[in-house]
């Protein structure tokens, strides 16, 4: 059974301000309540770098999620996650067990374009 999808205008979706980052740093987030890593992500040099934190932990290490494209919404409030204020909301999608795979461009485009 699929879940209910509410309509949603293109206005809508155009206020969603999705854009393409590398990851800079990781760091392990043992104080998270579900296994994460704080990430720093470069957004380019109209946004610069933002914080976030992301459940990947399952198929990634620190080194692989280092220098690695990611998508992520940029334009919802900061959120405290445990001791981390996220900035941007890191994208991702559930694998078969609900382990997280992230979202990222299958090539190298310039940092901060937005997703249309």
């Amino acid at each position: 059974m699929m879940d209910e999808v509410a309509p949603l205008s293109y206005a809508e979706f155009e206020r969603v301000d999705i854009r393409v980052g590398r990851i800079v740093e990781v760091e392990d987030f043992p104080e998270a309540r579900k296994p994460a890593f704080k990430l720093r992500i470069d957004f380019g040099p109209a946004l610069g770098i933002k914080k976030s934190s992301a459940q990947t932990t399952k198929h990634y290490t620190k080194a692989a999620l280092l220098n690695r494209l990611v998508v992520a919404v940029v334009n919802f409030p900061p959120k405290q996650i445990g001791p981390v204020m996220s900035e941007v909301l890191t994208l991702g999608v559930p694998d078969g067990d609900g382990g997280v795979v992230l979202l990222m461009p299958e090539r190298d485009v310039p940092l901060g374009g937005r997703m249309f």
